[in-house]
């Protein structure tokens, strides 16, 4: 037995202990005696879009910090102009999809007539999303040259 919470006899006579049991399922799943449909799909929809939308603005916050610094580093710097292209490209991206979350956050997934055109939109925003990412990936893969505290140490 894992926890010592109250126990019952399980079908083929072993105890199960309903404490642990208790923790690691949904509070009113279909276990616990409700049903799959008490679970609000649109508030469900509403909190993962806030969650992706609060996301992308880290991200486009980081970028434009990342841009500050490769401005300030000056055209001397190696890859000056792939870099910002690729972070503008980011941003962009960025922006589109973030409009595009506002759009589906305020629609109702439970009605009908919005749900092939919500499912839609929300391939749009991971295919975006996506492209954002590759775009980082490259972004990062430039590095930035002295910056921080090792620009001032000379080794």
């Amino acid at each position: 037995m894992q926890g010592l919470g109250k126990t019952e006899r399980g079908e083929q006579g072993r105890d199960i202990d309903l404490t642990s049991l208790r923790s690691t399922m949904p509070a009113s799943g279909p276990l616990q005696g409700g049903s799959v449909s008490n679970l609000n799909m649109n508030l469900y929809a509403t909190k993962k879009t806030a969650a992706e939308g609060m996301l992308d603005i880290a991200l486009f916050l980081a970028n434009i910090t990342h841009m500050k610094t490769v401005i300030e580093q000056g055209a001397g710097y190696r890859y000056y102009i792939a870099v910002l292209t690729l972070i503008s490209f980011s941003l962009a991206l960025q922006i589109v999809a973030g409009v595009l979350i506002i759009i589906i956050a305020r629609q109702d997934i439970n009605e009908e007539a919005n749900q092939k055109r919500l499912d839609s939109l929300n391939n749009t925003i991971t295919i975006i999303i996506f492209l954002i990412f590759i775009t980082n990936i490259f972004i990062s893969v430039m590095g930035m040259e002295r910056t921080g505290l090792f620009a001032r140490m000379h080794f």
